[in-house]
């Protein structure tokens, strides 16, 4: 990984310098991925030798939800059954609403399907990364990440008896995530407290320009482009900051996670 943010401590510095990749197993499987949150975290333990595409998703800055650079040395692939089958990989890793005929199309051809759903916890993250390191053949790679992911977040954490600061993600669409949703989970351990759950809002509720000028919170995390998210009256509250979010922090767990937790950490320093 590179390293996104200056304002990290050294435990963090060691998650984004770079580290000594474990080699795989004799024998590891070559693998194809479908899935941009899979891309990231296969890309940390495993090279392009082993890992003959990812999806295209990871070769485009507005979907990737890792450094296009490193996305860059590795094969790429639409996700068609052909597309697969033409490179011949021992093991595809896919989304859990990869569709079923797709799945089957592969299965029938020999070729062995995992399928990882949304990561909603750190935990749930933890437990990916150690099961697609364990499919890799690359159980050491997957803990050396894990252990890297721990220090981000323990970098993050505020001091003891910091107050929270009342926050609102307010995501591409004009939408807020739910309490459930590990971008939650993020910002609750960086210091940050849900002003859209206070107001009574759930996972994917859209927050309007009106309710956010009636009531504020303390800052504002803009992750989209729409025009009420750039409206010039949000410059004219005076009790509230806005600061960005980059949109490709937001849905996946693994190492968006340590580039995550350095952004929130940054953004709590100047609040």
């Amino acid at each position: 990984m590179i390293c996104w943010r200056p304002l990290l401590v050294a435990a963090t510095l060691a998650g984004c310098t770079p580290q000594a990749v474990p080699a795989p197993v004799e024998g590891a499987p070559t693998i194809v991925s479908l899935n941009p949150c899979t891309d990231a975290i296969l890309a940390e333990f495993a090279g392009p030798g082993q890992v003959l595409a990812l999806s295209h998703y990871s070769h485009d800055p507005r979907s990737s939800s890792m450094d296009v650079a490193k996305a860059l040395q590795f094969g790429v692939t639409g996700g068609t059954v052909e597309e697969v089958l033409a490179l011949q990989p021992d093991l595809v890793v896919a989304g859990a609403f990869m569709p079923p005929a797709t799945r089957a199309g592969m299965e029938d051809l020999g070729i062995r399907v995992e399928t990882f759903g949304v990561a909603s916890t750190v935990a749930d993250s933890d437990a990916q990364i150690r099961r697609l390191a364990a499919l890799a053949g690359n159980p050491a790679g997957g803990e050396g990440l894990v252990a890297r992911i721990d220090a981000a977040l323990l970098a993050a954490t505020p001091h003891a008896g910091f107050t929270p600061v009342s926050t609102v993600l307010w995501q591409p669409s004009g939408i807020v995530p739910g309490e459930g949703a590990l971008v939650s989970e993020l910002l609750r351990r960086a210091g940050f407290a849900s002003h859209s759950a206070a107001i009574g809002m759930g996972q994917a509720d859209y927050l309007s320009l009106e309710q956010v000028i009636a009531n504020p919170p303390e800052l504002l995390l803009v992750a989209g482009q729409e025009r009420s998210q750039l409206h010039p009256a949000l410059g004219a509250l005076p009790n509230m900051r806005r600061a960005t979010f980059d949109p490709g922090l937001l849905y996946c767990g693994g190492p968006t996670i340590i580039r995550s937790m350095a952004r929130l950490r940054e953004i709590r320093g100047t609040t």
